[in-house]
């Protein structure tokens, strides 16, 4: 099941009056890229949601919710998982990865879980950053993660935890599928 990410983008967009080229000017995405994400012709990657989460002032977990009552706990099984696909790049070029999001009724949360699968290798290395930590953990494969300058080999059992501040990038080591859990704070 996909959520309607772009429409809830249209809507803060258009009550506070901003047009496509407003919300480029401040999140220095193209007016165009953010058209195709409103009219849900591509999903945006975890970093370009939050940047856009950032700049309309909600929380990611606004993106997923259904208008459910805030409860103190979620139990979200396998088969209720809330996939977004489509994943794409600035300049139109695919990413090669799909993400679930593993929290979507939880009102409020302090963190976004997020399950990754990274199945191909993008040709492009644009790094994003955005506000916020993020944790990783390689499920299974093997994945590279660049921060800044630096890059890192990550295989089945390793972590990392960084300021998402830091430009960065997680990319298919070898062509090879990762799996990957993600959480990130805001």
């Amino acid at each position: 099941m996909e959520y309607n990410i772009g429409q809830k983008i249209k809507i803060l967009r258009k009550e506070q009056k901003l047009t496509l080229q407003d919300v480029a000017n401040e999140t220095s995405f193209s007016p165009a890229l953010i058209s195709q994400i409103e009219n849900n012709n591509v999903s945006p990657p975890i970093a370009t949601l939050s940047k856009l989460a950032q700049f309309f002032d909600v929380k990611m977990s606004y993106f997923f919710e259904e208008g459910q009552e805030s409860s103190r706990y979620e139990i979200v099984r396998r088969d209720e998982r809330r996939i977004v696909s489509r994943v794409i790049s600035k300049d139109g070029s695919r990413h090669g990865y799909t993400y679930e999001t593993l929290s979507y009724r939880k009102k409020n949360k302090k963190m976004e879980p997020f399950f990754l699968t990274v199945t191909e290798r993008a040709r492009e290395e644009t790094l994003y950053n955005h506000e916020g930590e993020e944790f990783l953990l390689i499920v299974s494969g093997k994945a590279e993660i660049i921060l800044d300058k630096e890059r890192f080999t990550l295989e089945e059992g390793d972590a990392i935890y960084f300021d998402s501040t830091v430009k960065h990038r997680l990319l298919a080591k070898e062509g090879e599928t990762v799996q990957v859990l993600a959480v990130v704070t805001r």
